[in-house]
């Protein structure tokens, strides 16, 4: 490690966020936890151009990619508690770095996740964030959960943040309350992580939403070996979507668009109460979109007819 590198880690990833359990944060070879049993472990890298577009807030890029793992750990209803960064940076200009951590530790404070080691280096902007949390085997959420007859929701509501992208990628001064919401979900979305522990001994299955609905509850219906029949008249849009599409578009970005970060859940059906009540502690909106069925793939119904959407969701190594 340069002297330089050295620097400007100790100025801007160097916090107090370590609690009692890291026993060795940044500064060695390596970091030290304590842990007393399992971990869940989830690893995301952001590319610029491909993952977030070049001209990105640095604090926006910041939360995300610590976001984009918390996101992960939520769905399968572990608590996060460790992070490492690994952090590529063509030109290490200090006002980037301070707001790029700046971003990082906002979201990192308000989830009590430590930042314990990582890698500063020159090259094309590339960050990986690592993270960790202790999870409960007993009540670990999977997408191999899910029996046929089990009701389908998901939280939130979904299409803000393909519909934000796409108002922050025409870079437009003329923007009202509408578009700004739209394009907040984009920048800083917000990890379920509360909601999956609670959900963790109520679900079948769980995944969040990062390539799409449809794209995402097809990896569960993978898993699961089942298939599934969503309701797209029930699926919850934002006042503010609604505000700006006609409805099939802003249901198009709903089923495809990705990015919202939301969790995708099944349940049996017995516990329709218990999954309304404990949201409703949390103070997150649910809603059941549908149930899972024999046979396999993703089917989807709009006024009472079936339909193929336009967009399906992201596919990574697509040509």
């Amino acid at each position: 490690m340069s002297q330089e590198e050295f620097q400007l880690i100790k100025r801007y990833f160097v916090s107090d966020t370590e609690g009692d359990d890291v026993l060795l944060g940044i500064g060695d070879d390596a970091a030290v936890v304590n842990s007393s049993g399992p971990l869940a472990v989830a690893t995301d890298t952001l590319v610029s151009g491909i993952h977030f577009p070049v001209h990105m807030p640095p604090d926006a890029i910041g939360y995300r990619s610590l976001a984009v793992n918390l996101s992960d750990l939520g769905a399968m209803g572990a608590e996060p508690r460790w992070c490492t960064l690994a952090l590529a940076i063509p030109d290490p200009q200090e006002s980037w770095l301070e707001a790029f951590s700046a971003g990082l530790f906002e979201l990192a404070k308000l989830h009590g996740v430590s930042l314990v080691g990582g890698d500063l280096t020159r090259g094309p902007l590339t960050v990986t964030v690592h993270l960790l949390g202790p999870i409960n085997p007993d009540r670990m959420l999977t997408r191999s959960g899910g029996k046929v007859g089990d009701d389908l929701y998901v939280t939130g509501s979904l299409g803000d943040s393909a519909a934000g992208l796409e108002f922050f990628s025409k870079n437009t001064h003329e923007i009202g309350p509408h578009h700004a919401a739209l394009i907040a979900r984009f920048l800083k979305p917000t990890p379920r992580v509360e909601e999956g522990r609670v959900l963790s001994s109520l679900a079948s299955a769980a995944i969040d939403i990062s390539d799409g609905l449809l794209a995402d509850l097809g990896h569960i219906c993978e898993a699961s070996d089942c298939g599934a029949v969503v309701d797209v008249g029930r699926i919850p849009l934002s006042p503010d979507l609604a505000a700006l599409f006609p409805k099939e578009a802003a249901q198009a970005h709903a089923l495809g668009g990705g990015d919202d970060y939301e969790l995708c859940f099944t349940a049996a059906p017995a516990q329709a109460e218990a999954v309304e009540c404990a949201m409703n502690k949390v103070g997150t909106a649910v809603q059941s979109i549908g149930r899972l069925v024999a046979g396999e793939g993703v089917t989807c119904h709009r006024d009472g007819e079936t339909f193929s959407p336009p967009n399906r969701g992201y596919v990574h190594f697509s040509s």
